[in-house]
């Protein structure tokens, strides 16, 4: 992965903090879905992460066990490194960057979640509340697609890089008509990537 020489004063990590604490309350179909801006403002905007920086991040922790949440904190431990370089500083800053961004992304989201959790499940028959449940669902769906649409972009465009644009077709057939388990297709994927296809 590419790096970047960065020289972040206190207002620029306050700026990360408050970016992803107004961030965490459009988390509507989880972190992931809230990726494309991300991406905007990280990559394009600020120059703070390289593309590569940035996709790796989102793979590396959707690899790994856990919450699909860590890729912010991954995409955090980049900045810090981008900002304080090789070394202890780049550790350091590493860390700070990991809990600015992992702390303004769940403070918001999480205690409006808990109140509005509270509140729903006391007023979970009123007629508005059933409403908002079944209007949100094509909201995360939506997100969902912009999300897949900018990590299949990095690899190019559909005549570039076909066999992405077809694996994703395709799982995305199944997952609607089928009740095959997502593992499968997870490991499906793996072995198709492990041989070259895609």
């Amino acid at each position: 992965m590419n790096s970047l020489a960065l020289t972040l004063g206190p207002m620029d990590w306050l700026n990360l903090f408050l970016y992803y604490m107004s961030l965490s309350l459009l988390a509507v179909g989880g972190a992931i879905a809230t990726a494309p801006d991300m991406h905007r403002f990280l990559v394009e905007r600020q120059a703070w992460l390289t593309n590569p920086q940035f996709n790796a991040s989102i793979a590396i922790a959707q690899a790994a066990p856990g919450p699909n949440v860590l890729f912010i904190a991954l995409l955090g431990w980049n900045v810090g490194i981008n900002a304080g370089g090789p070394g202890v500083a780049g550790w350091l800053l590493g860390a700070l960057g990991m809990a600015v961004c992992m702390l303004g992304v769940m403070l918001p989201s999480s205690l409006l979640t808990w109140l509005a959790t509270r509140w729903g499940h006391r007023n979970r028959e009123r007629r508005g509340v059933r409403a908002f449940k079944q209007g949100m669902a094509p909201v995360v769906i939506g997100l969902l697609l912009a999300t897949s649409w900018v990590l299949a972009r990095a690899h190019g465009g559909p005549a570039e890089a076909w066999p992405l644009w077809l694996l994703s077709g395709a799982t995305v057939l199944l997952v609607w008509r089928t009740k095959l388990h997502l593992l499968w297709m997870l490991g499906a994927g793996a072995v198709l990537g492990a041989i070259g296809w895609v």
